[in-house]
């Protein structure tokens, strides 16, 4: 018997969330620990429903799902957003796939019942491979419920079986390229998992990034005071459970490149990347993740990575391996309510104008180049990999 609880995140649960990403399907955004930092830090407004299976002598959690109750912006109808909070890049839940027929009806019923979780529920970067989406388009059928398919992608995503490019242009590029970073002197990636030289590798991150592109355009995690103080929470939470680290590219000693990683059951996640302008020319994010990939796999405890990064992202160029994904709309008592209706006709423009913004910026660089003089090679533009996802705040991509 499945029944379901929802609370505000609590560290209480910790030891049944240890056990029940074991065999759980992954989403480390879902970690308590996460979901603590984000309430600690005032970030997101979240309601977590727990699923417990009810055993003879004992109950055993089955499954977990953190929404965020939000609004687009003022007097806006709010939504049920299964995207806990701005920098989580997946909103699946984590269910035990032995009982996903059970607690994805259960977590459904209980947020129509619950008066505090509207009934628009809005599943953004949804992970249309996991055993939830089977579960839930069951459901969904069941009740005669045709959700709105906002959008539908792919995620570069690598597994010990299947993704990493072993040749090709990329791959020859990458040697080409770590050799001439390796004619400077002495190169070394350090991935030291030790809580305190998590938080001292993300100041690191940090400044890399504020001093970046993403600074100039005001979209460095430092450019928001709050922002830089939950993803602060966030990466000490996870670090002194061992679910985070920051790789770090050194050169004679100097950082060239640094990746946050966060890691859930036996998936790891490359969640943001940051590089010195310095070094740009040995394209060092590329050559670190390249690196941390082959030492991830490599691992026991491993089995595959998520990029957490759009198909169009620099991870496509090293990964052939993909995950397909969806951002979906649908009302759990299967009207289509006023919310529902405000609520779609949002994402759907959103998703117009920035495919327009994107064609755009995709034309802009060949009419730039055209205009060059000869032997002068147009300046790339550089953009953000997309968060996918349409938040009242400025977007919190790659």
């Amino acid at each position: 018997m499945i029944t379901v609880t929802i609370d505000s995140p609590s560290l209480d649960i910790a030891p049944q969330w240890d056990e029940l990403v074991r065999r759980a399907s992954s989403n480390v955004f879902m970690n308590p620990a996460a979901l603590a930092a984000a309430v600690a830090t005032d970030f997101a407004k979240l309601r977590v429903l727990l699923a417990w299976e009810q055993g003879a002598s004992q109950r055993r959690l089955a499954g977990i799902w953190a929404l965020q109750v939000r609004r687009a912006v003022p007097l806006w109808p709010k939504v049920s957003e299964a995207l806990p909070y701005n920098y989580a890049f997946l909103s699946s839940p984590v269910v035990d796939p032995a009982f996903a027929d059970q607690v994805i009806p259960a977590f459904l019923a209980a947020i129509e019942q619950d008066p505090m979780l509207p009934d628009v529920l809005s599943l953004t970067a949804f992970d249309a491979e996991c055993p939830s989406y089977a579960a839930m388009s069951k459901w969904l059928a069941a009740r005669g419920i045709e959700p709105l398919i906002v959008a539908r992608s792919s995620r570069p995503f690598v597994t010990k079986e299947f993704g990493v490019k072993r040749s090709g242009s990329t791959r020859k590029k990458l040697r080409q390229d770590w050799n001439r970073l390796a004619a400077l002197g002495s190169v070394e990636v350090v991935n030291d998992r030790s809580p305190a030289a998590v938080r001292q590798a993300f100041e690191i991150f940090l400044a890399m990034e504020k001093a970046s592109w993403k600074g100039e355009r005001g979209t460095a995690v430092l450019s928001d005071a709050g922002d830089a103080a939950f993803t602060r929470q966030l990466v000490q939470n996870l670090a002194d459970r061992q679910a985070c680290s920051v790789a770090l590219l050194q050169v004679n000693g100097e950082v060239a490149a640094a990746q946050v990683l966060m890691y859930g059951g036996s998936t790891a996640y490359t969640w943001k990347t940051a590089y010195d302008a310095q070094f740009a020319r040995y394209s060092p994010g590329h050559l670190l993740v390249d690196k941390v990939t082959d030492h991830l796999l490599a691992q026991d405890d491993i089995e595959a990575i998520n990029s957490c990064a759009a198909e169009d992202s620099f991870m496509a160029q090293l990964w052939a391996g993909r995950r397909a994904m969806l951002d979906m709309l649908f009302d759990v008592r299967g009207t289509r309510s006023l919310g529902f209706r405000m609520e779609a006709g949002r994402l759907l423009g959103y998703h117009f104008l920035r495919g327009v913004r994107h064609r755009f910026r995709e034309r802009r660089p060949a009419a730039s180049a055209s205009k060059a003089p000869q032997g002068t090679a147009a300046k790339p533009q550089k953009e953000a990999a997309a968060a996918l996802r349409a938040p009242a705040k400025a977007e919190v991509g790659r």
